[in-house]
């Protein structure tokens, strides 16, 4: 089930891979063009980003390989395709923007998570660069340092809270 955050934004899915595996330079939100199906199954959390990306293509942007699941109280005459091609919708001054880096830099454009804000379905996508092996070491030891300093943090201020009291 969707996840509901503050204000009227309801978070169905996020990328985690895509954090993890790339570093994510710029953010993007996009609107998304759903069928009927599509729309009430994402409401239902039926939504899959992880092996997902996006392209630019004749001046229109696309999600390619999202996954969007079947909507399960519907006939199968009027279900929609989990893996089709989703037209996004962004100012033209943003694809021409996206399109320049994308071409000049090499790099890529993934979505990073799926919501619903308004009543609206967006898709916040990200300029990313991937990242080497050895990024993904530092990004570990840095994850451990900071949970180890978090640990110490509150093994001290219980000392404190129990001498103290």
């Amino acid at each position: 089930m969707a996840k509901k955050d503050k204000s009227d934004i309801i978070r169905i899915d996020r990328n985690k891979k895509a954090f993890f595996d790339f570093e994510i330079l710029d953010r993007y939100e996009a609107g998304i063009v759903l069928t009927g199906s599509e729309i009430k199954s994402a409401r239902k959390g039926g939504v899959r980003l992880k092996d997902g990306y996006v392209r630019v293509r004749d001046g229109e942007v696309f999600l390619i390989g999202a996954h969007i699941a079947k909507y399960k109280q519907s006939g199968n005459l009027y279900n929609h395709d989990p893996l089709r091609e989703r037209k996004l919708l962004l100012h033209k001054r943003e694809i021409k923007s996206i399109d320049n880096r994308v071409q000049k830099k090499g790099l890529t454009i993934l979505p990073l998570s799926m919501y619903i804000k308004n009543n609206r379905a967006k898709v916040e996508i990200g300029l990313a660069r991937s990242k080497k092996k050895y990024d993904h070491k530092q990004d570990i030891i840095n994850r451990q340092a900071k949970l180890e300093a978090g640990r110490e943090m509150k093994r001290r201020s219980r000392n404190i809270n129990i001498s103290g009291g």
